[in-house]
């Protein structure tokens, strides 16, 4: 068969052979093959995935170029990658608030690096080519401003708060609004209305995801804000000690009392790399996957405790940032990709015979 006899048909047709890992679908079906164009030898398409952060990316790419590749006539492939994120589908109208999808972080204690989890995360997928934005909603202990190297809020535009900008994530906190190291000594109702001023009148804008880092512990906090804004899963840190590991089970109670989905658990400080490759396990070892096992979710891993994670929150720079090859910043990136993929596939299973759309 020569080059001038290959059509679109059969490009398609090869690419209906590739599954979407996570979906379980071919590609074709999924409506993520797009823009086919064939000159002479030289075949182009683009493919939409779920989520620019996506795990399986290089997979999905080389698999789909030796499936055009087996085609007579074919001599070069040439692919686009390119993304859209489905919405979770639940209705945020009432607060103005374009967010296709809301992560919440928490844990049942403090100390267990959550805040550093949720700004590497959220700065991670912002690298991934995603709109991200991040609500400090710790307000008794707002460090996310420190961790994300910013100190104040631009002017106010129309009555709308306009968060912070860093490293292409979008940022709200009450940190912002406070003097630094001024308690806030609020009770529940005062807590309520803070926390439902920074989702209704910030000017987000359109957001892929939209993560929040919740105080620790099951307070007022955690329940205004399940009150306030449909939240499409929860993420619990941990430590690997049972201490830990008790509190945490607190935390992912409190997602079940609230009708929260469970995406999984991560454990924080997990080992201590020695100079010579060996790994001290200083707080014990397996919590956080026996956390996981028990609560039958996913355990998204283990990030290793390392110094400069804890200097890059002091510095304003994050991990992924700043040392983007570390072991630890490697473990957060592919956290962010596991969580980016898992709430892409609830996304699409919550709204059966959905396909992949195209804003133009």
């Amino acid at each position: 068969m020569t080059a001038n006899n290959i059509t679109t048909e059969m490009v398609l047709g090869a690419l209906s052979k590739v599954q979407e890992p996570e979906l379980h679908k071919d590609l074709v079906t999924l409506n993520m093959i797009r823009d086919v164009t064939i000159n002479g030898s030289e075949i182009k398409f683009t493919i939409v995935l779920t989520t620019p952060a996506c795990p399986l990316k290089a997979k999905i790419e080389k698999e789909s170029r030796e499936a055009v590749m087996t085609i007579d006539g074919v001599k070069s492939v040439v692919i686009i990658m390119d993304s859209n994120v489905p919405s979770d589908g639940k209705n945020r109208g009432n607060l103005s608030l374009q967010a296709k999808n809301v992560l919440a972080i928490a844990s049942g204690k403090g100390g267990v690096g959550k805040s550093t989890v949720s700004v590497n995360i959220a700065v991670s997928l912002a690298k991934a080519g995603a709109k991200v934005g991040l609500l400090d909603a710790d307000i008794y202990g707002p460090n996310i401003p420190t961790m994300m190297g910013l100190d104040k809020l631009p002017a106010f535009e129309e009555n709308k708060i306009i968060p912070a900008e860093a490293y292409g994530v979008k940022v709200m906190s009450i940190g912002f609004l406070v003097k630094p190291g001024q308690p806030l000594i609020w009770r529940g109702p005062m807590l309520h209305s803070a926390i439902r001023q920074f989702l209704s009148d910030v000017a987000w804008g359109e957001l892929d995801y939209l993560v929040i880092d919740l105080p620790p512990g099951t307070g007022d906090a955690q329940l205004s804000l399940a009150q306030s804004i449909p939240i499409s899963g929860g993420l619990i840190v941990t430590m690997p000690q049972a201490v830990s590991i008790e509190d945490a089970s607190r935390g992912l109670y409190m997602f079940k009392q609230l009708d929260i989905p469970i995406l999984g658990v991560v454990e924080n400080m997990s080992f201590l790399e020695m100079p010579d490759g060996e790994k001290m396990e200083i707080f014990g070892n397996g919590g956080g996957e026996t956390l996981a096992l028990e609560a039958n979710t996913t355990f998204f891993g283990k990030i290793p405790l390392a110094p400069d994670v804890r200097a890059g929150g002091d510095n304003g720079i994050p991990i992924v940032i700043s040392h983007p090859d570390s072991n630890a910043a490697i473990a957060l990136k592919n956290i962010s990709e596991l969580l980016a993929a898992k709430l892409s596939v609830a996304a699409l299973e919550s709204n059966p015979g959905i396909q992949i759309e195209i804003v133009e």
